[in-house]
């Protein structure tokens, strides 16, 4: 028989996160995970000469964020992030910066000015009932708008609902656009953090990349990396009140405290699985079958074999867990599938050479019909693409009533239509399906609590956790799963 500390269902990058805290926190750990490679979604592969992350990615509230928490007390090495850039929306003629504050607006002529006016008073209705108190995460977006904006005034909101939530503005809260748009910001202060996991404050940790800088650069490391944490340190902001929403109501900045990390998401997921400790043991390409559990309470796995344990987390889809216990409630069965989710298509295309319009950082929207987010993701770094060539990745949300072929079709005609020299300098082309979050920020969307009815038994993931997005919800969750364990005493 086989005993760990905790055992970890699924090797993503919320179960890597996760063991990489426990383990420093002195706990032996097992995971595992079906697939022949970790990382799930944080993760990036080679076609012809080009890396593509799973998805398009930029990784929010880097400053202040909870994965700048995990990195800073956790990583042995930390990866380089190139900041984001603006957020632009493309249209025919038109290539504006997105707007996230009310200047913006007033100057956005991609719309309608009457509509600007309407969507400006939309918003801060929201924040002001946000203010008083009202939960405006059961009001969909939908509900705050006039019902007498253009066509392309409501197909504007209902681009930014879709790729915030992965559905509909009538689905998406309200909420979620004020989160997703950086009015109201979840940080986590190096304070917070010591509280919520009771630790004292670590070293400070070193860079992967420092060992493949040129000499003359090595050299000015420790300045820069003074500088860069004056800078952060500059940027801290206290938890929301009065005075700083509606300061950002006027000079809001929703690219500001984002990044994309050097070398793509396999720098990030290199620099993780380098700071893991020889007491985390990962198996792949193995299923978990059933989670064991005597008188209501978890003790192990049955994989290829039994493994037991003190804790078991499971890190996998939420909704799957009845397929892995018998004894789960039918009540619990039912709020599991209440879940919801969304599918994306990422297509990436790999250019002969840079093309002119896409000479920028930042990312892109198209919201008319057909809309796209688009990232020319080796401007950020030349390497992921062969040299003097280009790598663009254009996400899309995928509809159910559309079959997967007639999407990709469809998209492509898109993305030639706005942009005929991507299909003039096409090199290479590969697609992606991917569920970018294991549940949808929804009006009526349901989210699984960290604590399972199920002794000893937990869950972590983006199905856990409503606060922000991708990598960074994914990492909000797992800070929420450890403050937890310590709560209930198992943490150190």
């Amino acid at each position: 028989m086989k005993k760990f500390d905790i055992i970890i269902i699924g090797a993503g990058i919320s179960g890597l996160l996760s063991a990489l805290a426990l383990s420093k926190h002195g706990k032996k750990v097992l995971i595992i995970e079906k697939n022949s490679q970790v990382g799930g979604n944080c993760n990036s592969y080679t076609i012809d000469g080009f890396q593509v992350d799973t998805g398009v990615h930029a990784i929010t509230n880097l400053y202040v964020g909870p994965l700048k928490r995990l990195m800073d007390n956790y990583f042995d090495y930390t990866p380089y992030f190139v900041e984001h850039g603006p957020y632009f929306v493309r249209t025919e003629d038109k290539f504006l910066k997105t707007p996230s504050n009310l200047s913006d607006f007033a100057s956005f002529d991609v719309l309608p000015k009457k509509d600007r006016l309407a969507i400006t008073k939309a918003i801060t209705k929201a924040i002001t009932l946000f203010i008083m108190g009202k939960d405006v995460s059961k009001q969909s977006v939908y509900d705050f708008l006039p019902k007498s904006l253009s066509k392309d005034s409501y197909e504007f909101v209902d681009t930014f609902s879709y790729f915030l939530s992965g559905k509909s503005m009538k689905k998406t809260s309200a909420h979620r656009i004020l989160t997703g748009s950086s009015f109201i910001r979840d940080s986590i202060t190096q304070k917070q953090f010591e509280e919520f996991i009771s630790i004292e404050k670590t070293s400070q940790t070193t860079s992967i990349f420092q060992s493949i800088l040129p000499p003359s650069i090595q050299n000015h490391i420790p300045s820069i990396a003074e500088n860069h944490f004056q800078k952060v340190q500059n940027k801290l902001k206290n938890s929301p009140n009065l005075l700083t929403l509606i300061k950002r109501l006027i000079l809001n900045n929703s690219s500001e405290s984002q990044g994309y990390p050097r070398k793509g998401l396999k720098g990030l997921l290199n620099s993780l699985l380098y700071s893991l400790p020889k007491t985390v043991e990962i198996k792949t390409g193995l299923e978990v079958k059933q989670i064991i559990t005597e008188n209501g309470v978890a003790v192990g796995v049955e994989a290829d074999e039994l493994y037991y344990a003190d804790t078991i987390l499971h890190t996998g889809f939420a909704k799957d867990l009845p397929l892995l216990i018998d004894d789960i409630s039918a009540s619990y069965k039912q709020q599991l599938s209440g879940i919801e989710m969304a599918k994306s298509l990422t297509i990436w295309t790999g250019l002969e050479q840079p093309i002119d319009y896409f000479d920028y950082l930042g990312s892109e929207v198209w919201f008319k019909e057909h809309p796209y987010w688009s990232m020319p993701i080796s401007n950020y770094d030349s390497s992921l693409a062969p040299t003097g060539k280009q790598l663009i990745g254009f996400t899309f949300i995928m509809n159910e009533n559309i079959s997967v072929k007639e999407k990709i079709k469809k998209s492509y005609e898109t993305i030639f239509t706005i942009h005929p020299e991507i299909e003039k300098y096409l090199e290479m082309k590969h697609e992606q399906i991917t569920i970018p979050e294991k549940a949808s920020v929804t009006i009526d969307g349901h989210f699984a609590d960290i604590r399972s009815p199920i002794e000893n038994l937990y869950i972590a993931g983006t199905d856990t956790d409503k606060r922000s997005m991708g990598i960074t919800r994914a990492s909000h969750s797992v800070i929420e799963f450890l403050t937890i364990l310590n709560q209930d005493g198992k943490l150190h």
